[in-house]
C-alpha cells in the first residue's frame, strides 16, 4: 500500500554543530518564508546570533522622492533580525523595534543588513542590524527585542 504525501513523515537529523544548525534552520525558514522571497532578499550568511541578507532595490520599492521606501528597508532588517535571532534553532519573535534611517536607498542600489547578537538572557535577546549599500554607506541602524516561544524552526 502507498502512502500518501500527508501521511509521510521526514526525520531530520539535527546536527550538534552550532554553525551546521544556523544553516540548516535558516534554509528551512527561507523556504517558508514568503515575505523575504517577494523582496528578492537572499540569505548571504548565517551564524548562531548573527545573519547577513541583501536586496536589490527595484522599481516598485520606490516611494514619492524616488527613494526607497522605508516600509523596505524595515522589511530586510526585520527578516535579517529574524534569521539571526532563530538561528539557534529555538522558535523566537520579535518583542519590539525600532529603525533609524540614516541615507536614502536608490533604485539599484544592494542593500545589506548584517544582524548581530548584542545581548541574550534567558527567553530575551536584543539585536543589532546595520543596513548598508553596495559601497559600504550606511543606511539604517534598526535595533530588535526578541521573545523565545516554544518550539523549534526543524526537528520538531
Amino acid at each position: 500500500m502507498n502512502a500518501s504525501p500527508a501521511s509521510v513523515e521526514v526525520q531530520v537529523q539535527i546536527p550538534d554543530d552550532p554553525q551546521k544548525l544556523a544553516e540548516l534552520t535558516a534554509a528551512a525558514m527561507y523556504e517558508s518564508d514568503a515575505a523575504s522571497q517577494a523582496l528578492g532578499a537572499r540569505v548571504l550568511s548565517v551564524a548562531p546570533g548573527q545573519a547577513q541578507m541583501s536586496m536589490t532595490v527595484r522599481a516598485d520599492m520606490l516611494n514619492g522622492h524616488k527613494t526607497c521606501h522605508g516600509g523596505f528597508i524595515f522589511a530586510l532588517a526585520d527578516s535579517t533580525f529574524a534569521f539571526a535571532c532563530n538561528s539557534r534553532n529555538l522558535a523566537t519573535v520579535a518583542s519590539g523595534c525600532s529603525i533609524d534611517y540614516l541615507a536614502p536607498g536608490f533604485e539599484g542600489d544592494v542593500l545589506t543588513a548584517t544582524a548581530v547578537e548584542y545581548s541574550l538572557a534567558g527567553r530575551t535577546g536584543v539585536y543589532d542590524v546595520h543596513v548598508t549599500n553596495q559601497h559600504g554607506k550606511r543606511i539604517a541602524i534598526f535595533r530588535g527585542r526578541s521573545y523565545r516561544i516554544k518550539g523549534q524552526i526543524v526537528g520538531e
